[in-house]
């Protein structure tokens, strides 16, 4: 493992970061001196599963690993909100725009809160709401993300308030299936290509519905041919 190719089960809690320090540290105790150890690709500190991590002479070709597609199981919380998107931010209520249609925007509109009163979508319509993702779409990366902004990471930006723009691009979405359904919970499994944001399409999902939506938990399958089940370390 010296000079190779690691495949990592991460569990939540730890920053993809966290987890090359920790399998640096434990390399350069097994060998004896210091270990380069460098990732493909992050996950979100709350999200689990796998990480490609490249040790030794390997790491120079990081480049090889970083577009490939990805294939994610991801459960979503209808009917609200959070300001980053995933469980680590302020959960509220979704407002919706009364009397309109709710990926419109209208002028003056009031917003109103849905409540658990109100329909939950029917499978047929959520199965529709998912097809129509499918294929190249425009999607903004979230402002709490590893992103940089002249230099400086999105998310240390977003803790700080500032005030920035990320600009949108170009996703493909190669699949999304429903696995689960019970409102307003949501889990789905979904084929992306690099560089596509789970969070944004868990948003953007919500959105559609008219329900609002965030991420409660996200564990990646895939990268490319890599499978998470052929892990050789699984972190605690």
């Amino acid at each position: 493992m010296e000079n190779n190719i690691i495949l990592v089960d991460k569990p939540a809690g730890i920053s993809s970061f966290g987890v090359v320090a920790k399998v640096r540290r434990q390399l350069t105790e097994e060998f004896g001196h210091k270990i380069k150890v460098g990732h493909t690709g992050t996950l979100d500190p709350f999200a689990t599963g796998l990480l490609i991590l490249l040790s030794g002479k390997m790491t120079k070709k990081s480049n090889e690993f970083l577009k490939l597609d990805k294939v994610y199981e991801a459960t979503l919380k209808l009917g609200y909100t959070s300001t980053t998107g995933d469980p680590e931010g302020e959960i509220q209520e979704y407002l919706i725009l009364e009397h309109t249609e709710a990926t419109a925007e209208y002028e003056g509109a009031r917003p109103v809160k849905t409540g658990a009163s109100d329909p939950s979508p029917k499978l047929s319509t959520l199965e529709s709401t998912l097809q129509s993702f499918v294929g190249k779409i425009t999607q903004t990366p979230p402002k709490f993300s590893a992103i940089k902004i002249n230099g400086e990471r999105a998310y240390k930006l977003a803790r700080k308030g500032k005030d920035f723009e990320i600009p949108s691009r170009e996703v493909e979405i190669y699949s999304i299936e429903i696995l689960e359904y019970n409102y307003p919970e949501l889990k789905i499994r979904t084929h992306v290509s690099s560089g596509t944001y789970i969070r944004t399409l868990a948003e953007d999902i919500g959105k559609k519905l008219g329900t609002g939506a965030y991420l409660t938990s996200l564990r990646r399958i895939k990268i490319g041919n890599y499978d998470v089940k052929d892990a050789i370390i699984k972190l605690c």
